[in-house]
């Protein structure tokens, strides 16, 4: 069973970048379709991001879609998540999901069994 720890939040000026970082240290993420999610504050979660067991499929919410890019790092045993052009409205925290289920990935939370704790981002002047 995987055990997802997310890194690399933090606070950012508007217009900043950040790269977020879904691992789990004991087991390989490669069996597995990677989601990212986030929930702003007063915000339903938002499925952001997510990516296919291979990296090869990927999805990207409108929201987010040129401004954020997920990938998968197989030598480090990571899926990363650059976000960049961030505005205030990014502001949230963001987690990772693992499914070992999906052919290729959905942005849809339901599919997912396995999440982490999340990372908080702050966009900010």
């Amino acid at each position: 069973q995987l055990r997802l720890v997310e890194s690399g939040g933090g606070l950012v000026l508007p217009g900043g970048s950040l790269n977020l970082s879904c691992t789990d240290s004991g087991a390989s993420l490669d069996g597995y379709a990677i989601g990212w999610f986030r929930q702003g504050p007063g915000k339903t979660p938002e499925g952001i991001a997510c990516t296919s067991k291979s990296g090869a499929r990927k999805t990207y919410a409108d929201s987010v879609r040129g401004r954020f890019t997920i990938s998968r790092d197989h030598a480090k045993n990571t899926v990363n998540l650059e976000i960049s052009s961030l505005k205030p409205e990014d502001t949230g925290v963001y987690t990772c999901a693992a499914s070992p289920w999906l052919s290729g990935c959905t942005r849809n939370s339901g599919s997912y069994g396995i999440w982490g704790q999340g990372t908080q981002v702050t966009v900010s002047s």
